[in-house]
Parts: structure tokens; C-alpha cells; sequence
């Protein structure tokens, strides 16, 4: 039996989570990728179509397969359908659709009476029609991942121009236009067993300065009942159940407002931070979800543990080639942990986007409160330099 796991450019969590994860099951593991020239050597990758969901039915055939997971946003319609066709267990094929579909997504929360965030959506080389009473406005990929050409726009003519700046990139996207949610930006992480979901717990999340939406740090911040319900009923709407799902919404006047959900774990190493934190193997869990288990053979903490994280990402804050930079560091700061991941390596040259593209790093502090985190953060940061030329 093996665990196959669909995947396109390598990432932390299937080389640092999935790939150890396997291991400690003792569960063979193949990834099955369209780039398996950019993984390491010594991964277990195997050449595969991963957005032809018979292809990747197809490449199972060489190992009986135990279970098939993504942690990919764009592969998680494509792997829930394979698995389906395998009959293995597996996220609904449709809730993965329409939480990739940002328009779509909304649309069903909407019908569902639940919540309405006022949405247009333009297609590929049409203009855009949106009533002047919708501004400031946001603009993204109907389809898009990590803030990737997402843009707050204050009137018709700011729109027109990030309208035309993303299609000279990318011509066929199709884009949405939707309300500008105002208030504190938060996640919540959950993981399920396709008949019950258990809460993670949650983060506060920092922006940088807009028009773009680059997030800069997280605070652990667990979503208390009254946001958690609301949060549910939101999720049920779309189907989402199985496996593991990380939600971003807007906490606005004592209502939780969907941003986006990203059916799969939380991203850019919180994931890893996340496992730490709370002290478990996370990533086991999730594919012991996928082998079938019920999510009370899991062994979750409480999510309002006494615990506290915080991580800050290091942002290019020009474009140009990274010269020089901290290698991945571990530390101890009283009764802190500390760490520094490099995102970047050095040498590589790259444009400023105003995305996660534009991360050097990722800094993180876990402790027992909130002040000792922050100010052994604020220590740890001030001696690392990072440095960027022209």
C-alpha cells in the first residue's frame, strides 16, 4: 500500500511535513508531479499530469494506493475527483471547486442566506462593469492564490489600470471585483473526517501597506465561539468537511466575513510553526484522515492552549538580487524558541510583486505569552541583516 500525493513545485510542507510524515507511518510515498525536474534528487517525485485527474488515476497503478491527498491549491478538485474514481477517501469534488472559484464561493455563502459580499466578475478581455457605489473595491484572479495580482482599488479608473496591468501579464485569467471588507483580518485552521471538524485554532493577521495585500506577520489568536458558529455554518455552505482547510475572513463588526478558503493546510511555513505550536504531527493527521481514520483517533489539543506564536516574514522591499542573508537559524531566548527559514536563496534575483513572492524570510517565536514572544522576536530580528542590490 502507498500514499501517493499530488503536487506541482516543491514546497516546505511536502519536504520538511508530508515526506517525514510518510516516513513515521511507515507508508511508501510517491509524489506525483508535472516539474519533477525542480524537486530534490533524493524525493520520491514521479512525472504525472496532476491537473488530469485520469492521469493521475493512472499513475497510481504502479503501487496500490492507500490514500491520494493534495496540499496544492490548484490540485484539489483534480486529486478529489481521482480519489473518487479510486474510491478512496476524499474531499467532495464541488467543495473543492467552489473554494477555489472565488465567485462562485460567494454565491453559494449568499444562497445559503448567510452572508452577501456585493461580486462581479470579468472575463478575459471584457471590461469591467462594477457600480460606483461598490468602491473601494477589491480586485483578484477568480482563481488566484496568495494575494497573487490582488489589488484594492478606490474608483473606475484605478480599476481600468489594475485591469489592464494583470492582463498584459496574464491575458486569459478571469478576474473578480468584489466589496472592500474592512476590519481585522484573521484565520481559522480546521481539520475533518467528512462528519465532524475540529478547530485547529486561528491567527491575526498583518498586512503591509495597500494597494496590495502581502501579509507580514501572524499573532495566534484561536476564533472564539460566536466567530467559530458563524465560521461553520459558511464552511457547511460550501461543503467543506474533510481533511485539512485553512479559511481567511474578516472579523467586521462582530460578524466573520469570508475573505477566501484554501481547502488544505495554512501556508508559507505556518503550517510547520502550526505542528509546533501545537505540539502534535500534524501532518501525520492529515494523512491519517485520508487513510480513512475518524478524526477522534486524533489526538488534538484544545485550541485556546496556553501557547503563544508569532511569526513575521522579511519582505523584499526592492527589486534586485539577494546578495546576502541569514542561513536557517534555531535559537532559544529565555523560555522562547526561536527560528529563521530562509524563502529565498541567495544569489537569486527577483521582481518586487507585492505577494508571498517577495519573502526572504520567515522568523518565528513560540512561547508562553504573548509579551515574551515579541520582545525575544524583536531581539532575534535585530541582528539579522538581509541584504538586496541592484
Amino acid at each position: 500500500m502507498r500514499l501517493y500525493l499530488t503536487a506541482l513545485n516543491p514546497t516546505d510542507a511536502v519536504l520538511e511535513g508530508f515526506l517525514p510524515a510518510a516516513d513515521s507511518l511507515g507508508l511508501p510515498i510517491t509524489v506525483l508531479t508535472d516539474r519533477p525536474e525542480q524537486w530534490p534528487s533524493d524525493a520520491p517525485v514521479t512525472g504525472c499530469q496532476v491537473r488530469d485527474p485520469a492521469a493521475v488515476v493512472a499513475a497510481t497503478a504502479a503501487g496500490r494506493p492507500a490514500a491520494l491527498l493534495s496540499n496544492s491549491d490548484h490540485l484539489q478538485e483534480t486529486t478529489a475527483v481521482a480519489a473518487r474514481k479510486l474510491g478512496l477517501p476524499g474531499k467532495d469534488p464541488e467543495a473543492a471547486r467552489l473554494c477555489k472559484d472565488k465567485a462562485a464561493a460567494r454565491r453559494a455563502v449568499a444562497a445559503a442566506g448567510l452572508d452577501l459580499v456585493r461580486t462581479v466578475t470579468v472575463d478575459p478581455g471584457a471590461a469591467p462593469d462594477v457600480p460606483g457605489g461598490m468602491f473601494p473595491a477589491v480586485v483578484k484572479p477568480r482563481d488566484g492564490v496568495a494575494s497573487e495580482d490582488a489589488y484594492l482599488v478606490t474608483d473606475r479608473r484605478e480599476l481600468a489600470a489594475r485591469v489592464a496591468g494583470i492582463r498584459d501579464r496574464r491575458p486569459e485569467v478571469a478576474l473578480v471585483v468584489e466589496e472592500h471588507l474592512t476590519g481585522e483580518l484573521r484565520t481559522h485552521d480546521t481539520l475533518g473526517d467528512g462528519s465532524t471538524v475540529a478547530v485547529l485554532g486561528g491567527w491575526r493577521t498583518g498586512l503591509g501597506p495597500p494597494p496590495t495585500f502581502t501579509e507580514v506577520s501572524l499573532d495566534w489568536a484561536p476564533p472564539a465561539e460566536p466567530e467559530t458558529a458563524q465560521l461553520r455554518a459558511q464552511l457547511d455552505a460550501l461543503g467543506v468537511g474533510f481533511g485539512a482547510c485553512h479559511t481567511e475572513y474578516v472579523l467586521q463588526d462582530g460578524r466573520a466575513r469570508l475573505i477566501e478558503v484554501n481547502y488544505r493546510l495554512i501556508g508559507d511555513r505556518m503550517d510547520l510553526v502550526l505542528a509546533e505550536l501545537l505540539g502534535v504531527p500534524l501532518f501525520a493527521y492529515v494523512i491519517r484522515l485520508h487513510l480513512g481514520e475518524p478524526l477522534a483517533a486524533l489526538d488534538l489539543p484544545p485550541a485556546d492552549g496556553h501557547r503563544y506564536a508569532r511569526v513575521e516574514y522579511v519582505c523584499a522591499d526592492r527589486p534586485g538580487r539577494l546578495a546576502a542573508a541569514p542561513g536557517r537559524l534555531d535559537t532559544v531566548h529565555g523560555a522562547v524558541r526561536l527560528g529563521c527559514r530562509p524563502l529565498r536563496e541567495v544569489g537569486r534575483s527577483a521582481a518586487l510583486t507585492g505577494t508571498n513572492r517577495d519573502y526572504l524570510a520567515a522568523l518565528h517565536g513560540i512561547g508562553p505569552d504573548q509579551e515574551a514572544v515579541r520582545d525575544a522576536l524583536a531581539a532575534f530580528r535585530r541582528d539579522l541583516r538581509w541584504t538586496i542590490e541592484a
